[in-house]
């Protein structure tokens, strides 16, 4: 059910693995979904790694991106994309009459990861989750033919919480990337630092700013949840997986009183009973 992922970006050295705590293609998913879910994912987790990893300059990342965006471009123009990932794209977006607009919000994010390390409001982030996140889902209920606007709207609050929920447990590792992305004004309000963040320092304020993060993000997911019981068959088992995946990353945080610094929170087998449990006797 995990996924390590590893990709080459063509035409450099950028080859890193990752590891993910929420399934992508399970075998949960039809195997008629399972080759578009991996070349969706393929597409995505390619271009962040041209934004985020490595010791390329940013007008590097930049350039690979628009090479991006001028093979979606293509795409559109039904054209013949040059790499061996659009072709399978172009093969995807037109087998299952996909937008291209959840393509083009993806890179928009990856072009802003360049630029962007700090998010004044929770707006702001939010805003980033609407193009980093929620395309992933919208994709999804399309490929499902569900993307009915009740849907959309439960499914953009589970994407939106799980980058959220990935933002909390990264906290320290995005820290060594100059990135913050808990709101400077929520940062401000509980009066912790980024010398805080920097030192690891677990004060009283630092707990209470996390456990209002928690909180908020999981009353998100929960909103979103009962999205797993409109669609059917396995989609809506992998849809309970991953939402109970995310809440347990949450239960995780506050079990190690907020402490993301010393031990990232990670899913254990353990862990797993307790999620399929949850799914189990959860009625959404």
């Amino acid at each position: 059910m995990f996924y390590h992922y590893r990709f080459q970006h063509s035409g450099s050295s950028m080859a890193v693995e990752h590891y993910e705590n929420f399934p992508v293609a399970s075998i949960l998913l039809p195997s008629n979904l399972r080759k578009p879910v991996e070349v969706i994912y393929a597409f995505a987790r390619s271009a962040d790694d041209i934004a985020d990893e490595g010791d390329f300059r940013p007008e590097e990342r930049l350039a690979a991106l628009s090479g991006y965006i001028a093979e979606l471009d293509t795409i559109e123009r039904n054209g013949h994309p040059d790499s061996k990932l659009f072709i399978d794209l172009k093969q995807v977006i037109g087998e299952f009459r996909l937008p291209l607009a959840p393509f083009r919000n993806l890179l928009a994010a990856f072009i802003q990861d360049i630029s962007t390390k700090r998010y004044e409001t929770y707006d702001d982030l939010l805003d980033y989750c609407r193009l980093s996140a929620n395309p992933v889902g919208l994709l999804m209920l399309h490929l499902y033919e569900a993307a009915t606007e009740e849907n959309k709207r439960m499914s953009d609050a589970i994407c939106t919480s799980l980058q959220l929920i990935n933002f909390w447990q990264d906290i320290a590792i995005d820290w060594k990337k100059d990135r913050i992305y808990l709101p400077l004004e929520e940062l401000a309000r509980f009066n912790v630092t980024a010398s805080d963040i920097a030192t690891g320092n677990l004060s009283d304020n630092w707990r209470s700013l996390m456990q209002f993060e928690i909180d908020r993000t999981r009353k998100l997911m929960l909103s979103g949840a009962p999205l797993a019981s409109r669609l059917p068959g396995r989609i809506g088992w992998e849809l309970r997986l991953v939402v109970q995946g995310g809440l347990r990353i949450l239960d995780r945080i506050e079990m190690a009183a907020c402490d993301i610094f010393n031990k990232r929170p990670l899913l254990q087998g353990g862990d797993w009973l307790s999620i399929i449990w949850q799914c189990l006797k959860r009625k959404d």
